[in-house]
């Protein structure tokens, strides 16, 4: 472990959470680590060290149970950076637990696109988006 207590390429990499991961490429992923961190409770348990131009090619998060991955664009190797669109992150949460995810999130500086109220299929649902243009949802179950 390095002085920010999170592993890096020195390390072995921690355990992948699920069996399905979510690797998005943002502008300055480090960055949305830290935000992530602060929005959804997130903790960095990996990290390839930043080159000379404060870039990394890998973060690894877990988030509510499942590993999430970062990294930042690297146009000169084909990898140039693109807007988030066309997906969204979920969030399953009991509905005990949503009122406090989901202020935790707008405290830390996501916008609300969607309320959160119960919709028509009967869960509580509302959608909110990131500094860095990530879509997340959060979705609960009414009992």
């Amino acid at each position: 472990m390095n002085d920010t207590n999170t592993q890096t390429t020195e390390s072995p990499a921690p355990k992948v959470l699920g069996g399905l991961v979510a690797y998005l490429q943002v502008d300055g992923a480090l960055k949305a680590a830290d935000f992530y961190a602060k929005a959804f409770g997130a903790e960095t348990v990996y990290n390839v060290p930043v080159d000379e131009q404060g870039r990394t090619m890998h973060v690894h998060l877990y988030v509510n149970g499942s590993s999430l991955m970062l990294c930042d664009a690297y146009p000169e190797h084909g990898h140039p950076h693109e807007p988030a669109q066309g997906y969204t992150m979920q969030l399953l949460l009991d509905n005990a637990d949503i009122d406090s995810w989901w202020k935790r999130a707008v405290d830390a500086g996501c916008e609300v696109a969607v309320p959160l109220e119960v919709m028509f299929w009967g869960d509580r649902w509302g959608l909110l988006k990131d500094p860095f243009g990530v879509s997340w949802a959060m979705n609960a179950p009414v009992k």
